[in-house]
């Protein structure tokens, strides 16, 4: 069982023993935490918590912990029930809330949950203040409310459909575009609550023609939930077969897209951010000071096709909050991860697949040919993923050091673990913060070269290592 505690929140397994799984215990203690974290914040605003959940199994028990934690606390819980990322971070400036938490586990399999929180602008929590909820975790450092002064809860589950309606008001949305365009759709939901709402925004944008797979949500996953090619064979298949125009396929909170071309291909899930940057960066009125950015793992081609457009790109480190940090700091008009994160600025700092996927079909209505040619217009890179177990006693760090001093004719980025740029290469080395492990990331526009470069980079390592014994 795994209990993992992190400035970014609470994920595990549900199930086991308190301190070593995600028990009803931890669930309660974290819960509090955030709240006297919250309070402690905002002593003079209305102590008013937007929650939210994906389906899987464990969300309803976690939910009554958490809301019930809450209002022991004196909160007024706005409970959106089965909900979306996206969701409810669009919804906590709009309640004029003080936080938010979404529970759910990502991509993470059915035995995982998480509580996912969130700031007064309903975007993540930072590094700071995640180390500060942890103390106050640790020492248990919170106290409840009086029976006079509990808190109380308001179901609302209005927000999917105010979501959709903030999006289908964005300028670069054209409804009437996608609804000329007549598209045949395919959608894979994983058994959660993306099930209601990818249906529920393609019937608001017009699409008439829709197959629902895996859309019930049951919480019984169909199929592993993470949207990688060999996680997608059902609805790649059910596309090519039934000529659907695109597949579309989102992950248990639906802030991860991906598509699948005509023929059942996919487009390729680091390919989501890039045709989305490419629209917008066609058809934003602004011209000048055009900028993008992505995390330090994702392909070469979102900086391509933004210099083409005559902008800028920039980097951040991995994670979402850190890409937000930098595309406020830059003033970026869209940008995301490589993981089919899409954060469109216009609508709200978070990843968010919904307005991904409004903006793609507005795209491809535009474009007027199938997937498959739109996705032929952009570079095409590989990225091979690897990793390299180490034993306890090795100092990561050490290593990491050692491979900077190698690769030190290169030019290196070292915000974010090490990553060396080559002409058209790069590979990403990040330090695992629960198991003595470095991941290796390696793109190239050969697959081949790309798996290789990692390859090369793992044997660098070994010899590094043998070198210091």
């Amino acid at each position: 069982m795994t209990l993992i505690k992190s400035i970014s929140g609470i994920r595990g397994t549900i199930g086991g023993k308190s301190g070593d799984a995600l028990t009803p215990l931890d669930i309660v203690k974290f819960a509090a935490a955030y709240g006297a974290w919250l309070k402690k914040k905002n002593q003079n605003a209305e102590h008013k918590v937007v929650l939210g959940r994906d389906a899987r199994l464990s969300g309803k028990m976690v939910s009554d912990l958490v809301c019930s934690t809450l209002v022991g606390m004196g909160f007024h819980v706005i409970d959106l029930g089965l909900s979306t990322t996206p969701t409810v971070e669009i919804a906590v400036p709009l309640e004029k809330a003080i936080g938010g938490i979404i529970l759910t586990a990502s991509h993470n399999p059915i035995q995982w949950n998480a509580l996912k929180l969130l700031n007064e602008k309903g975007e993540f929590i930072s590094a700071s203040d995640g180390a500060e909820l942890l103390e106050i975790a640790e020492n248990e450092s919170f106290e409840f409310c009086d029976v006079k002064h509990l808190g109380k809860v308001t179901y609302d589950d209005s927000y999917l459909k105010k979501h959709i309606d903030l999006i289908l008001d964005l300028p670069l949305v054209d409804k009437k575009a996608i609804e000329k365009a007549n598209f045949k759709v395919a959608v894979d939901a994983v058994n959660s609550s993306g099930g209601i709402a990818v249906p529920m925004l393609l019937e608001a944008l017009g699409v008439k023609q829709i197959k629902q797979i895996n859309c019930e949500p049951t919480g019984i996953f169909a199929h592993n939930p993470e949207p990688l090619p060999e996680n997608l064979r059902e609805i790649s298949s059910e596309t090519r077969k039934g000529n659907y125009d695109l597949g579309i396929v989102v992950d248990p909170d639906v802030d991860r897209l991906a598509f699948i071309c005509e023929d059942g291909e996919p487009f390729g899930e680091e390919y989501t951010l890039v045709a989305v940057a490419d629209y917008i960066l066609a058809n934003t009125k602004k011209k000048k000071g055009l900028k993008t950015v992505s995390n330090l793992s994702s392909t070469l081609a979102l900086k391509d096709v933004t210099v083409k457009a005559g902008g800028e790109h920039a980097s951040a480190a991995v994670g979402e909050v850190n890409v937000v940090v930098k595309m406020k700091e830059i003033g970026a008009i869209i940008g995301g991860e490589g993981n089919g994160g899409i954060i469109y600025p216009e609508l709200h700092y978070g990843r968010d697949a919904l307005v991904g996927i409004a903006l793609f079909l507005t795209q491809l209505a535009k474009f007027g040919k199938p997937v498959g040619f739109l996705r032929k217009t952009y570079p095409n890179y590989h990225i091979a993923k690897k990793k390299i177990e180490l034993t306890p006693e090795i100092n990561v760090d050490e290593v990491l050091e050692d491979i900077k001093s190698k690769y030190e004719r290169y030019p290196i980025n070292t915000e974010d673990g090490v990553k060396i740029n080559f002409e058209k290469e790069w590979v990403h080395l990040r330090k695992s913060n629960t198991e003595p492990i470095i991941r290796i990331y390696a793109e190239s526009e050969f697959e081949t070269t790309a798996s290789n470069l990692a390859d090369k980079i793992i044997r660098d390592i070994k010899e590094l290592i043998s070198q210091r014994v």
